[in-house]
Parts: structure tokens; C-alpha cells; sequence
């Protein structure tokens, strides 16, 4: 149940927001190809494209350039609504925080419909890339206007935020994400923007933070970072175009190490929570993981994870508006 398992976080912890509860490859499956989830394997689906032929043959084309609004409403109906039902129970539960809606870049979902796997034949995205170029823009030209359609619709359906998420981005190099992925990151910002101004857009390129920079030039409010980002230089990396999400890392959550030492504590969780925020400070900042929770981490130190970026956030912050009030002072002198 997509609602309930989007709502179950928001009931434990003290959290800003509520994140839409829906695969990553939904959207693939709304392409007519198969997608399991065995367990213990990771996501695969048994039957990848094979050929630019068997693409053709396929995958919907016609369909979804008669009318990607329709195509999308038409296969993806029980994800929207979905939203409107999260939203209900966010109102019947006095949870008044933004719901965020998310879908999956063009390239991860390319990257899983020609590879077939997210551990097995990592290079098969890129090779489709360079072997079949032509057909390899078709088919990411057609997953930005499902993405667009797709995000479009959890807008209109209540969700106030919106992340696009290129979860594969390790697997493609430089020069293969500025010519394939870039763009369809970039006309997905341009049309979502047009479309809804006031909708804050966030994307989040894991494995490829070489990209950020650019990213952040392409209208995204926030550009979520990973957790090989050097904190040091995000913000200058980023300038004023954007704000920051990420970076902490998830393993500061696992209570203990495999020999049955505990290893973390409430304690070195806010001291880790209290670091990132010094690192990164506080301002245009959601303090989020750099990776998504493994299943080891332990439920108390997620917890206190949380409790800490609001403790210690506030008192920062309290701390800077002091010494801007000072600075503003001793310039009026």
C-alpha cells in the first residue's frame, strides 16, 4: 500500500516531509517491460531491450507521442491516486508537512531497461549509448515526456514538491551524461518550471556530483548531494543557483558492527548531525542521507539522527542571526 508505507515514517519520526512511496520503475512498467524485485538480487528485469529493432517493437512509441498526458493518467493512474490519499490521511493526521513527489531520470530508467539489472551488466547502458545512438535519443526523448507527464500529474494531485532522481548516475562517464542525460535533465527543469513555478524541483544525480555544478544551472531549487561530495566546496559549487540536500552518511546509523560491537551511539549521531551542519550550514539546507537507509540501520539512531538536525540547527541559527545583528551594529557605527 502505497499510502500507508508513506505515511508509516511521518508517524514514527519528527520529520519535515513525506516522500511519495512508489518504485523507481514504474514507469518502465507502464512501457510494457517486466520488472521483478526477487529480493536479495536487486531490482531486474528478465527481459531487456535487446536491439533498436526490438525497442521499436516494443516499447509504445506512437502511443505515448499521441498524447503523453493520457498515456501516463492512463497507466499510471493508481500512483496519483495514491498522492490524493496520502494527502487525506496527512490532513486527517494534523501532518502538516509538504509531500514530495519523485520519479526516476531518463538514464536510470534506460539504464534498467537495456542492462536488465542494478548489479549485473553495468556497462550495458553505456554501450547501448554508443552502439545505438539514435535509437538510444529516441527512447530517452519519449522517458522525459512520460517524466514530465508523470510528475506533472502528482503535482495536480497534491504533492508540493518534486525530486527527479538519476539513481544510476555512477554508471554513466562524463562525456556520455553531458550528451545523453544532461539534456533531458534539463528540458524535464525548464518544462516542470514552466508548468509550476511555485513548485520547489530537486534533483539528485548519485555517483556523478561532477555534474552539480551544471545541474544547478538548469532552474532545480535544490541539488541533493551524495556523500563523496567534499562538503568543503558544495556550496561554492553550487553558488546561489541552488540549495543543498545530503550529504550524511547512513552507515553513522548502524548501531552495531558484525562482531556485535556497538559502534554508534545517540550520542555520536549528533555529533556526526552537528558536523554536517557546521560543514554545510543550516541555511537552504535539507539535511538528509547521501544514500538511501541500507535496512541495518537501527530505528533509535534514526531518530535521534532526526532530534539532532532540529536541535542543532536551531541553536546555529540562533547563533548567526546574534552575530548578523552584531555585524549590523558595528556598520551603523
Amino acid at each position: 500500500d502505497v499510502a500507508e508505507c508513506t505515511m508509516q515514517p511521518v508517524r514514527r519520526y519528527d520529520l519535515d516531509a513525506a516522500i511519495l512511496f512508489s518504485d523507481i520503475l514504474v514507469i518502465v512498467e507502464a512501457l510494457n517491460i517486466e520488472v521483478t524485485m526477487p529480493g536479495g538480487v536487486g531490482i531486474l528485469v528478465p527481459q531487456p531491450l535487446k536491439s533498436p529493432r526490438d525497442m521499436n517493437k516494443r516499447v509504445p512509441f506512437d502511443e505515448v507521442e499521441q498524447d503523453a498526458a493520457a498515456f501516463v493518467q492512463d497507466k499510471l493512474s493508481h500512483v496519483f491516486k495514491s498522492v490524493t490519499l496520502i494527502r487525506t490521511k496527512m490532513a486527517e493526521e494534523q501532518k502538516s508537512i509538504p509531500l514530495i513527489g519523485f520519479s526516476a531520470a531518463p538514464w536510470t530508467l534506460l539504464f534498467y531497461m537495456v542492462g536488465g539489472s542494478s548489479r549485473k551488466n553495468n556497462d550495458a547502458g553505456t554501450t547501448w549509448l554508443q552502439k545505438h545512438p539514435e535509437a538510444s535519443k529516441r527512447l530517452l526523448d519519449t522517458l522525459t515526456k512520460i517524466v514530465i507527464e508523470y510528475t506533472s500529474a502528482q503535482v495536480e494531485a497534491g504533492a508540493h514538491m518534486l525530486q527527479i532522481f538519476e539513481a544510476m548516475g555512477m554508471m554513466i562517464d562524463e562525456d556520455n551524461f553531458y550528451e545523453f542525460a544532461m539534456p533531458c535533465l534539463e528540458q524535464i527543469a525548464t518544462e516542470l518550471k514552466a508548468r509550476y513555478p511555485n513548485v520547489p524541483l530537486m534533483v539528485f544525480s548519485r555517483g556523478a556530483s561532477f555534474a552539480n555544478e551544471k545541474l544547478s544551472a538548469l532552474g532545480y531549487d535544490v541539488v541533493t548531494i551524495d556523500g563523496d561530495v567534499d562538503r568543503s566546496t558544495a556550496r561554492a559549487t553550487m553558488a546561489d543557483r541552488a540549495g543543498l540536500q545530503g550529504n550524511y552518511d547512513p552507515k553513522e546509523l548502524i548501531l552495531m558492527d558484525a562482531d556485535g560491537k556497538v559502534v554508534h551511539t545517540p550520542e555520536t549521531v549528533r555529533k556526526s548531525a552537528k558536523k554536517l551542519l557546521v560543514d554545510l550550514g543550516p541555511q537552504r539546507l535539507i539535511a538528509n542521507l547521501g544514500e538511501g537507509l541500507g535496512g541495518k540501520e537501527s530505528p533509535m539512531l534514526v531518530n535521534a539522527f532526526v532530534n539532532a538536525i532540529h536541535e542543532e540547527s536551531e541553536k546555529i541559527c540562533k547563533i548567526i542571526v546574534i552575530v548578523r545583528d552584531l555585524e549590523r551594529r558595528c556598520n551603523s557605527v
